[in-house]
């Protein structure tokens, strides 16, 4: 069978990314769900998190604020999105979409980014209870292939590494 025609829309791809911790679900389940705990490890290495709002519920928003660290320019990057499904200690499903400080979505064209950063990504983590220890797997929907999709790749391996780390003194 033959196709007419050129496809020139990108092909996506979905980022997978499994990670182990040594702590139980409950704190792990915490640390993705409260902003108190979001905030001592959202962003990439170097990067911090000075503020965060989460209505968690279904339907809920919320509202995530990473900051470049001085010699990338010191700005503030937001996220927000809606949580679309939750089964407390096990899964959490949400969109996620670049975002003014009131937590409004913007065109990642706004704020410099290119043509191949999805305008909306959609995660699911699973939570998976190991006795003393948890592993979480994160997707991301809706990435191209591209350098922004590596960059996504490298950033969110450096937040769970900040993870990981925050979570030995918690």
């Amino acid at each position: 069978m033959t196709q007419s025609g050129a496809n020139t829309k990108s092909v996506q791809h979905n980022i997978v990314i499994t990670r182990r911790f040594d702590a139980p679900v409950e704190l792990v389940w915490k640390a993705w769900t409260e902003p108190e705990y979001v905030m001592r490890w959202w962003g990439p290495k170097d990067y911090t998190s000075p503020s965060c709002r989460i209505d968690l519920r279904e339907g809920g928003k919320f509202l995530f604020c990473m900051r470049a660290p001085q010699y990338q320019g010191g700005q503030d990057f937001y996220s927000t999105g809606v949580y679309q499904k939750i089964v407390p200690l096990k899964l959490l499903e949400f969109t996620q979409s670049l975002s003014d400080p009131d937590g409004n979505v913007i065109d990642p064209a706004q704020v410099g980014m290119p043509p191949d950063f999805p305008a909306e990504t959609r995660m699911v983590i699973t939570f998976k209870a190991l006795g003393s220890q948890t592993e979480i797997t994160i997707t991301e929907s809706n990435w191209t292939e591209g350098q922004m999709r590596d960059y996504s790749v490298l950033g969110m391996n450096q937040s769970l590494d900040k993870l990981a780390e925050s979570l030995k003194v918690l």
